[in-house]
């Protein structure tokens, strides 16, 4: 059995939130810092075994630990540790805003992390405070150079492009020039909770991806188990530039990936407006076959696209809700 939609898209690649707890206060995702609406109850470990083993069964064969900020779960190391685990896991990744990578990286490197992305918005102190309400850029740059320096294979800087305030491609490129990193620009998106920050700071990535082109940069084959962002090279540079650009045309063409909430719900899209409990089914491992077949059933339902053109996102108020 493998994971492949009514148009054709297949599947290995799992984004799996393990909290929406979060320590930033990031202007487009919780400006005001995170408040629960309710009691929540994350997924237990043993839950969380359940679902990887599941899904590696159907043909994963990565997995993004995500937020909120995942690196908040005291048993995050432990959450690695079973992952990693698995034979067929090629690519174990994470996305963290960096806070404790300076203290923990070489414990996550022991217990199986090969790939990772830290959130730094920009590299001028004043703009990343701005932005995400926290004055610890120097303690991240520092964090990122240690990942570097132990050996993760995949590193890479996520930058939400905010129009005015961190766009300038110029403020980039020394920075990885001589670092093997993959700095990439992410599209701002709209949620429930940010559309007039939305309105007012959007920039389509294709104003930078002009400027790449004018400089030389040349664009890269896309591998298998990437996500949606084009990446460009260039030789003067060790590091690579990435765009995800989601307004862009076809952009949902190539979806190779799925969600899981840190609650146990199944999201087909970022900007589904739906999502398929599974949580009663991940008690124990005996209930894999119905697991299973939920998780196939739920492909009948995955739209061709979004329709964040049509101002339509979803369910979604903010995106550690399900992890962005």
């Amino acid at each position: 059995m493998q994971l492949v939609d009514n148009y054709q898209r297949r599947f290995q690649y799992l984004r799996l939130s393990i909290t929406e707890l979060c320590n930033f206060k990031c202007q487009y995702c919780l400006p005001n810092g995170y408040h629960p609406n309710k009691p929540h109850h994350f997924l237990s470990l043993n839950e969380i075994d359940n679902i990887v083993s599941t899904f590696t069964e159907l043909g994963v064969h990565k997995i993004r630990l995500t937020g909120g900020e995942p690196t908040l779960r005291r048993d995050f190391t432990e959450i690695l540790s079973v992952i990693s685990s698995y034979p067929s896991m090629r690519e174990l990744a994470i996305t963290t805003n960096g806070t404790r990578l300076l203290k923990n990286i070489n414990y996550w490197h022991q217990a199986g992390l090969n790939s990772i992305n830290i959130s730094i918005d920009s590299f001028s102190p004043h703009i990343f405070k701005l932005i995400t309400g926290q004055d610890k850029l120097k303690e991240l740059i520092a964090g990122v150079e240690k990942t570097l320096e132990i050996g993760i294979p995949k590193v890479k800087i996520n930058t939400v492009l905010m129009k005015d305030l961190n766009s300038h491609l110029s403020d980039y490129l020394s920075w990885i020039k001589y670092r093997p990193v993959e700095l990439r620009f992410i599209e701002l998106m709209e949620t429930n909770e940010s559309r007039n920050l939305f309105h007012r700071y959007h920039l389509a990535g294709q104003s930078i991806e002009r400027q790449l082109i004018e400089q030389g940069w040349q664009l890269q084959p896309k591998q298998v188990l990437s996500g949606p962002a084009k990446v460009y090279a260039h030789d003067d540079y060790q590091g690579k530039i990435g765009l995800i650009m989601p307004y862009s045309k076809d952009f949902c063409k190539s979806c190779n990936r799925l969600r899981v909430s840190s609650i146990g719900q199944l999201h087909y899209c970022l900007f589904g407006d739906s999502a398929i409990d599974l949580r009663d089914l991940l008690v124990s491992a005996d209930q894999k076959p119905q697991l299973k077949s939920r998780i196939l059933a739920s492909l009948v339902v995955k739209p061709e696209k979004h329709r964040l053109h049509d101002n339509q996102v979803g369910m979604v108020p903010n995106l550690s809700y399900i992890g962005g």
